[in-house]
């Protein structure tokens, strides 16, 4: 079982200059159940490339232990089996005690990325450890499994967060991922909100002349797309234009069946061809039943581009309702709401305006910094790693 680095006296003072500059803690290991190199591959993924490129940046030691084959960045990533991709493919998590004990090896602090399905690592690994949570999943579970499975499941999340984690520091990507934590009962002074950033984009291409309506996300149940495409058929006898369904997934094959005119589903598409979506677009459209955040709302927002979704968690955060984009109440809320703003363009550009303006505080950097903090306080405030108790030598002879 891998035991955390801690500082002796000499690494703190400068034995060495190496020693004297290292940033503590040193060695962070990320168990995740993907890597950004994953087909299956969302916001989550996102969000631990970044805080792990950015702490490599700045020189700590980063290495993610995720599920499915390992894909080369600029930090290690090491795989610890299965797919990464069915939900019910839990090897990986059966193997990350031992991938992490016999392939990683010790680290200063252990950060377990919580969607959904735990780790559990406490239970494994003695050390500094830190909890990262998107989203808390609770009514999510009954739309991904059935009956007892999601009842377990469900038991699981809630155990791991308030009960093998008690004693740990944990991170939330927003205040409504907070407020889900506290509801759980998490003690709010374990709670930390770290937000998600977005990247400044390349020069800004011309919105599109015709009505163009974009929707970006991994294609499963709780995105609610299929939602969408019911609404496109009361919305677009309205407003003309055609809907772009970008991402993949495992219900793209039944939503295609669904989709009727006007409708293009783009799968996976570049940065180049986001890049330009995203600014062409006159609306991004967010139809999810419950985000953490919702990065692709502050990505079109750096476009200029406002999102029409649902008044959920998570949008509560990445959207500031009537003010960056609007946030519907109901079915027909966001039916009006769409054909309201696609035939008021004033309306639309000063969203699109507000919107750009409110991204500019949300870098990736400032969650780097946000996390390292995090990172720091959860080192130094936990305890110190009991000593190794020398074998009795027996009864003198």
């Amino acid at each position: 079982m891998p035991q955390p680095l801690r500082p002796s006296p000499a690494a703190t003072h400068g034995s060495s200059p190496a020693e004297a500059i290292a940033p503590l803690p040193h060695r962070i290991v990320f168990l995740a159940r993907r890597d950004l190199g994953n087909p299956a591959a969302g916001g989550s993924e996102l969000l631990v490339d970044r805080i792990a490129e950015g702490l490599t940046a700045h020189g700590h030691q980063v290495t993610v232990v995720c599920g499915g084959p390992a894909h080369a960045r600029g930090y290690r990533v090491v795989s610890a089996g299965g797919n990464g991709r069915a939900l019910g493919e839990l090897g990986h998590f059966l193997r990350a005690p031992h991938t992490l004990a016999h392939r990683v090896g010790p680290c200063d602090l252990l950060v377990e990325v919580c969607n959904g399905l735990p780790y559990l690592a406490p239970l494994w690994h003695r050390g500094p450890t830190l909890c990262l949570v998107n989203h808390v999943h609770t009514d999510l579970w009954k739309l991904r499994l059935r009956g007892p499975a999601a009842r377990l499941g469900r038991r699981l999340e809630h155990w791991a967060l308030t009960g093998t984690h008690r004693g740990n520091l944990m991170v939330a990507v927003s205040d409504s991922t907070a407020a889900g934590l506290r509801s759980l009962g998490v003690d709010r002074t374990r709670i930390r909100v770290v937000h998600n950033g977005v990247e400044e984009p390349g020069p800004l291409l011309p919105t599109s002349r015709e009505p163009l309506f974009v929707a970006m996300g991994r294609l499963v149940e709780y995105k609610r797309v299929d939602l969408l495409l019911r609404l496109w058929e009361r919305v677009r006898p309205v407003t003309g234009g055609r809907l772009v369904i970008v991402g993949d997934g495992p219900e793209r094959a039944r939503l295609e069946t669904m989709a009727g005119p006007g409708v293009a589903f783009a799968g996976h598409v570049t940065e180049e061809e986001k890049h330009r979506l995203l600014c062409q677009a006159w609306l991004l459209l967010h139809p999810s039943l419950i985000e953490g955040w919702g990065l692709v709302v502050m990505e079109a927002a750096t476009r200029g581009t406002p999102t029409l979704g649902f008044d959920i968690p998570g949008l509560r955060d990445s959207v500031d309702d009537g003010v960056t984009g609007v946030l519907a109440r109901g079915e027909s809320a966001f039916a009006a709401a769409w054909c309201a703003l696609a035939l008021g363009p004033e309306r639309r550009d000063a969203l699109g305006r507000a919107a750009r303006l409110r991204a500019e505080r949300f870098r990736w950097s400032a969650t780097v910094r946000g996390f390292r903090a995090v990172a720091a306080e959860a080192y130094l405030s936990a305890p110190p790693p009991l000593p190794a108790v020398p074998p009795s030598p027996g009864p003198w002879r």
